[in-house]
């Protein structure tokens, strides 16, 4: 990997914005390899040097993955004026090179993946790709065999193709009152319409009231994962994505 400059190297790893990493650097709290470090635009070797602030120790990740579970009422972006952003709910001490790799509605909750690899975001979202997503969710009516078939063929939502066939499973009919039902289903899409889901069910008559993502290809939501809160993915789930190791590794 070729030399960063220390106020990026240690911007990039959380430490704080360009500026107050600047402001640690001129009061002497950081070292390269042992020496005080005295100018922000010291080139360092993020596969070599050894970073200090304060005497702890601060490795290089050249990419980083998080998995969020996303609440209802935060929206899929980097910054926004008016509205708390998915970026928002990690750490304050997280890098500044994150987004989200595809977005999920302002009303809809799970499993959304952070990073700052691009390659991989590009993998994941490109159409040609049909990465797998499963969400389930709660319908205003009955679903029926025929809304399942109908899925299955794909629909017209107003786009200049049909969706492509998703798989829909009915898990549970409830008649809230005389004639009044509420049906929770499971659903598979290997596209990423706007709101496609919702486009969908509104096809054939019926509104979505919630709506979760429980998977994205290879990687699914953990249930011990509380609502609003995100973790670093596990070596196991990196793999499964395809990601080597090296790549996450210091520098490599």
């Amino acid at each position: 990997m070729s030399k960063l400059r220390l106020d990026k190297y240690l911007a990039d790893m959380g430490v704080g914005t360009r500026q107050e990493v600047k402001a640690l650097i001129r009061k002497g709290r950081v070292a390269v390899d042992g020496i005080m470090a005295k100018a922000p635009e010291l080139k360092v070797d993020p596969d070599e040097a050894q970073v200090t602030v304060d005497g702890n120790s601060i490795s290089y990740v050249k990419m980083e993955y998080w998995m969020l579970h996303k609440p209802a009422g935060v929206v899929s972006a980097t910054e926004d004026r008016r509205d708390r952003t998915v970026l928002d709910l990690l750490s304050d001490a997280a890098r500044k090179d994150l987004f989200p790799v595809g977005r999920l509605d302002k009303d809809t909750e799970g499993l959304l993946l952070i990073t700052n690899d691009g390659a991989l975001s590009h993998r994941l979202l490109s159409p040609k790709s049909h990465v797998s997503k499963v969400y389930e969710a709660v319908i205003d009516g009955k679903v029926t065999e025929e809304d399942r078939q109908a899925f299955a063929e794909g629909l017209d939502i107003g786009d200049d193709k049909p969706t492509l066939p998703a798989e829909l499973t009915i898990l549970e009919t409830t008649e809230k009152e005389p004639g009044i039902f509420e049906s929770r289903i499971r659903i598979t899409i290997c596209e990423g319409r706007f709101h496609q889901i919702k486009r969908m069910f509104e096809k054939v008559g019926k509104t979505v009231v919630y709506l979760k993502r429980l998977s994205m290809g290879s990687l699914e939501l953990d249930p011990a994962l509380p609502k609003g809160s995100a973790r670093l993915l596990t070596q196991k789930e990196k793999a499964a994505l395809g990601i080597a190791d090296a790549e996450t590794q210091k520098g490599k």
